[in-house]
């Protein structure tokens, strides 16, 4: 049998990024919390953090965070059958990974009214679309978004549908970069925005576009900031279509090159054993996504 309470110490200092954190939401010392963790490497036999900053699962450090977030939501759904059971009378807390664009866009108005109506609180990790599945996959959250369909083992895929991307830039930038016109071989010859050294979809944007090789571009990891940087005139970027519906009724930003836009698949990856309030989660987002994201193609 498991002791849950060294397992919920692992989880803690991964999930809070360090032992200090952790022990603060347990409601422990810093040392009652490296104990726990010392006593369940003891148990098993080897280690399951790597002590880093900040600390990092191990394999098997993995596999037992994975089994926490799975337990957790089973637990929610046995203690909604016996309410004795749930001593605290907490809300559950969904850890999920999504992409800042979304995060930025359509999430907030998909989910409030069903976390509102299951006094369901959040944990929202923010990765790239196309990274967000290690998280799934080191155990870290119950649920993910991301562009890729393979789910990993143990967990399920849904589409929910694709965000629309269009390639932006300011009047100024492009009378300043494009005076004679916008044409695709020129585009990667001026500077681009770039959400994060994970982010590839301005790479695959010019291929599309038939041009290949680097590019010059800026890194600013913020959705907010990547639209500032756009507006300013520091380069062109790929934007939600749902984020610059004003801005570009406004003339404030402008389409680089018009009907040439890119979709990007998201799917929805969930826990199989992830109880009934994923299941639930995952019928709303199947029903309420089809007002912001597009059907893929």
């Amino acid at each position: 049998m498991f002791d849950y309470k060294l397992l919920a110490a692992l989880a803690a200092v991964v999930e809070q990024a360090g032992f200090e954190r952790g022990a603060q939401v347990l409601g422990v010392s810093q040392s009652a919390i490296s104990q726990r963790i010392k006593l369940l490497e003891a148990r098993i036999g080897q280690p399951v953090l790597v002590r880093a900053t900040p600390p990092t699962p191990t394999d098997i450090g993995r596999r037992l965070l994975n089994h926490v977030q799975q337990v957790r939501l089973l637990e929610r759904d046995l203690q909604s059958q016996v309410p004795a059971l749930d001593e605290e009378g907490m809300p559950e807390r969904l850890r999920i990974a999504l992409n800042a664009d979304s995060l930025a866009t359509w999430w907030a108005e998909a989910v409030s009214d069903f976390c509102a109506e299951q006094h369901l609180l959040l944990d929202l990790v923010v990765e790239d679309q196309t990274v967000g599945l290690k998280r799934m996959r080191a155990g870290e959250v119950a649920a993910c978004i991301c562009a890729s369909e393979r789910p990993v083992a143990g967990a399920r895929s849904l589409l929910l549908g694709a965000m629309r991307y269009r390639a932006l830039a300011s009047p100024a930038f492009i009378a300043r970069h494009f005076p004679g016109g916008v044409r695709a071989d020129l585009v990667a010859r001026t500077p681009a925005l770039v959400f994060g050294p994970d982010d590839f979809l301005q790479h695959r944007y010019l291929a599309s576009l038939g041009v290949e090789g680097g590019f010059e571009h800026h890194l600013c990891p913020s959705s907010e900031g990547f639209m500032r940087l756009v507006e300013a005139g520091l380069g062109w970027g790929l934007v939600p279509e749902l984020q610059v519906h004003d801005q570009l009724e406004r003339g404030v930003l402008v389409e680089l090159l018009p009907d040439k836009p890119i979709d990007v698949p998201l799917y929805w990856h969930h826990w199989r054993s992830g109880g009934q309030l994923l299941g639930m989660l995952t019928e709303h987002l199947a029903r309420a996504t089809g007002q912001w994201l597009v059907p893929l193609e």
